[in-house]
């Protein structure tokens, strides 16, 4: 498993410029017979309005009952870091979150705050 994690363990320091070069890793749930729940907080989230480009800044929180895949958290702070160059709405965002997770991991439930 952990030779399929190319960022768990390393010194990787370069954010990734975009959502969409944005790496979400994930490893298999050890426990996917139990309805379990994830719980993961980013309180200092950053990205750019799009209409002013001024930072906008905001607590993401996320919930999620895994199924067959967990997300691993180093690329998931990646993940959320690549938005703090990226012109979108909040609004916007908590749906585009919502909706890469989900492609990702198809979890059994998952909530994007």
């Amino acid at each position: 498993m952990a030779d399929t994690l190319t960022m768990l363990g390393k010194p990787i320091t370069q954010l990734p410029p975009t959502p969409d070069r944005a790496l979400l890793e994930t490893f298999p749930n050890t426990h996917p017979q139990r309805a379990y729940t994830v719980n993961f907080e980013c309180p200092e989230f950053t990205a750019i309005c799009p209409i002013t480009s001024q930072p906008d800044f905001a607590k993401i929180l996320i919930e999620y009952q895994p199924d067959q895949l967990c997300v691993e958290l180093k690329s998931l702070k990646f993940y959320m870091f690549s938005f703090r160059n990226h012109g979108i709405f909040h609004e916007n965002v908590t749906n585009r979150i919502l909706d890469d997770l989900v492609a990702r991991l198809s979890p059994r439930s998952m909530t994007v705050i």
